[in-house]
């Protein structure tokens, strides 16, 4: 038996040898469609961990949830991460409101005193439909930078969609004035947070009120009448999950856009806005970031303007990788981010 089941797996490892290996292929469309195959390694110029979390098997299946069950799961997430988060970047959390707008507070354990009278406004990310952020973008930042992080917890689509919750980030922004001066007010969000920043910053200047002294933009876009090409190639996670066939329409569909909206009213869509003047701006995205596009389209855009904006493009990673208390590049994009309001606050 021994020499028989010998020879069993010697077959077996045969036939497992001559399966087809995976191939690259193409064929353009008569439109200019792309119908592509690509065979794509980890590369080795990230993180350990990053090549871990890249590894990771996510089903190709779409997710079918309620919009009450991604609450509930995001937030349990959220919650989750921010105590992971914590534990590398001890901080005092507290609710409060302002202007009438539910808020958490992030505030340093202690606050050096050239940094007292500073303050960041973060916009977290979701998808404008639930809260994926406002603890896990602002602990990180408010511990590096020694400053109070008020994370605005906007009005959400699609019970409130634009432009309800730019109205709570301006209201937000106004009553700060009251105590801080504009150039000491930084502003940030990831993913549609950072959409919500550049809508902030336009809405500000078009009401002709100081504009603050520095914004971030971290996985955003400034373009709702047509999709970025990265968002035909990634998922929320890159390469894994579930991919939609992209739409080639403008995204009136969308929760956050009201029907029949113009999607290139220049609030909504910061791309087509007088962007001169505007503050010094942070851009970071990924290579495998499904709004990479969109991030770097209107981060020409603002170059375009004249504004002094910086992008950084990190190598493989998914759509606000930054999120994950895991992975050492999460800790080089906090860094960038912190060191760039620490450069830009109150300097002008």
């Amino acid at each position: 038996m021994r020499p028989l089941l010998a020879v069993l797996l010697l077959a077996s490892v045969a036939c497992a040898q001559q399966q087809p290996q995976p191939a690259d292929s193409s064929r353009i469309e008569t439109d200019g469609t792309a119908v592509v195959t690509r065979v794509v390694p980890v590369p080795k110029s990230v993180s350990p961990e990053a090549q871990k979390s890249l590894a990771r098997v996510v089903s190709d299946a779409p997710v079918n949830q309620t919009l009450d069950e991604r609450r509930t799961a995001t937030d349990k997430w959220q919650n989750g991460a921010a105590e992971a988060f914590r534990k590398l970047y001890p901080v005092n959390v507290a609710s409060s409101t302002m202007a009438g707008v539910p808020v958490r507070v992030i505030t340093p354990i202690t606050t050096p005193a050239d940094k007292q009278d500073r303050v960041l406004i973060n916009l977290h990310g979701g998808g404008f439909n639930s809260d994926s952020g406002s603890l896990t973008e602002s602990i990180p930042v408010a511990y590096m930078t020694g400053t109070r992080v008020i994370a605005v917890l906007y009005r959400l689509a699609p019970e409130h969609p634009f432009p309800a919750a730019l109205d709570d980030a301006i209201a937000v922004y106004k009553d700060l004035l009251k105590t801080y001066k504009p150039s000491n007010i930084g502003i940030f969000g990831t993913s549609a947070g950072a959409i919500l920043t550049a809508e902030v910053t336009v809405k500000l200047k078009q009401l002709s009120l100081p504009l603050p002294g520095a914004t971030g933009i971290f996985s955003g876009m400034g373009d709702f009448s047509m999709p970025g090409d990265s968002i035909a190639i990634f998922a929320l996670r890159g390469f894994s999950g579930h991919l939609e066939v992209p739409r080639r329409t403008p995204a009136e569909d969308m929760d956050y856009v009201p029907k029949g909206f113009n999607p290139k009213d220049p609030v909504l869509s910061p791309l087509y806005a007088d962007l001169t003047g505007l503050p010094p701006t942070l851009f970071i995205t990924s290579t495998r970031d499904l709004l990479l596009s969109g991030t770097t389209l209107l981060h020409r855009a603002y170059l375009r303007s004249g504004v002094a904006a910086g992008l950084v493009v990190f190598e493989a990673l998914p759509h606000a990788f930054w999120n994950d208390p895991a992975l050492p590049e999460s800790q080089e994009a906090h860094q960038l981010m912190s060191s760039f309001f620490d450069h830009h606050l109150g300097t002008h």
